[in-house]
């Protein structure tokens, strides 16, 4: 099938989103299919710009900034987005009528219209990869309250769902917030599409914790973003507690809007067994977590929907358990204790926050937790188990 990618971020970007659609459009071309990437891109000079990186022909069209800028910057040139991208699109060479169908990216909400254009001029069917339910989120937690930017995402939204045949979402019960869409049309399709993580490509860290004040300590380490929907602060007072502690170490590798905040956070409290790094080429990731013993997992405990995070994959696939401050009730919660490949907290009293991580480094020392977590991973969240689910759906569209 000649397949169009659409979204927001791809390499050399290193956010979640990238990757995935990296190692999805990878898997698709191994698979024998002609999979081109269509994605927004603020630092170039002319309307477009055609580029081949590792086989797959990526176009990058000409937008506004949308990445590292303020919450209504962000907003406007999302909503100018998809004309953008369109004027862009009309300047290539892509014959879009070449196409068998569109696969696009969520976040962000704003891809409706641009999506709408390639189906209809295309006469194609669409596959919406959600990966997380906005504004609803941001609702939970307090940042968006229910007025009028509110309903207007939630309309933009609406009408993005609209345009897809088929929407993948993160887990079983996100399903509930599509029973209408569903219920509205009988040709749609509504399932499960679990993240995805290709064989990772290894080099070596720039992160050596031998040659750090960690040395010799086991490691609890957050690769990933750092920002508001996580709730971060308690992992730092988490390491406050074993701060005493000369057998345990913190390590923070990433990026966000909270990581100025934490480190300050961390030197107030005189830690001295933090470390904080920029976030690292995803190519160094396995050969960082070979170095360390816990990967962490943080979501804000008021969010509503439920989340598989690109770093759970990560942590699995390298073999390592996750202590995980999540949400309560939630499908991710249900994964981690049924394989039995880490511990989950739902709460914020730091005490016992501090008992299940003692309780978790005995479980590592005393059961082989490690196959789990790779098991797991081979299971259900390989980039090939992904990109076939993806196609079997529109080979059974009506």
């Amino acid at each position: 099938m000649n397949l169009l990618l659409v979204s927001v971020h791809y390499p050399p970007v290193k956010s979640s989103c990238a990757i995935q659609m990296r190692d999805l459009a990878l898997q698709l071309k191994s698979s024998g299919h002609n999979p081109v990437v269509l994605v927004p891109e603020d630092n170039i000079s002319d309307v477009y710009k055609k580029e081949v990186i590792s086989g797959i022909t990526v176009y990058r069209l000409k937008c506004n900034k949308v990445m590292n800028i303020n919450f209504f910057q962000r907003a406007i040139n999302e909503i100018f987005l998809p004309m953008l991208m369109l004027r862009a699109l009309r300047k290539t060479d892509l014959d879009i009528k070449l196409f068998n169908g569109v696969i696009w990216y969520s976040p962000t909400i704003f891809f409706g219209p641009f999506i709408s254009y390639i189906k209809k001029t295309a006469k194609i069917k669409s596959y919406l990869i959600l990966r997380d339910v906005f504004p609803e989120w941001a609702n939970d937690l307090g940042i968006l309250k229910k007025g009028i930017a509110y309903y207007f995402f939630k309309l933009v939204a609406k009408y993005q769902y609209s345009v897809a045949n088929t929407i993948g979402v993160q887990t079983e019960s996100n399903k509930k917030y599509f029973l209408d869409w569903k219920k509205n049309n009988k040709k749609r399709k509504l399932e499960v599409l679990n993240n995805w993580l290709a064989k990772p490509i290894v080099n070596k860290s720039s992160i050596q914790i031998k040659d750090t004040i960690l040395n010799n300590k086991k490691i609890f380490v957050y690769i990933g973003n750092m920002g508001v929907a996580q709730d971060m602060p308690i992992l730092i007072n988490l390491a406050e507690t074993f701060n005493s502690n000369n057998d345990v170490g913190f390590l923070f590798v990433g990026r966000g809007t909270k990581v100025s905040e934490l480190k300050q956070l961390a030197k107030n409290k005189a830690l001295e067994n933090i470390l904080f790094y920029d976030e690292i080429d995803p190519y160094e990731i396995f050969d960082l977590l070979k170095q360390c013993d816990v990967g962490m997992v943080a979501l804000d405990p008021k969010h509503k929907s439920h989340n598989i995070p690109g770093k759970f994959l990560t942590y699995m696939q390298a073999g390592i358990p996750v202590l995980a401050r999540i949400n309560q009730d939630t499908d991710l919660e249900n994964i981690i204790l049924q394989n039995k490949v880490g511990r989950v907290y739902t709460k914020s009293d730091l005490l016992e926050f501090n008992e299940i991580t003692k309780q978790l480094l005995n479980d590592i020392s005393i059961n082989n937790m490690s196959k789990n977590c790779k098991d797991l991973y081979m299971e259900s969240y390989t980039a090939h188990k992904a990109a076939c689910k993806i196609i079997n759906s529109f080979e059974t569209m009506n």
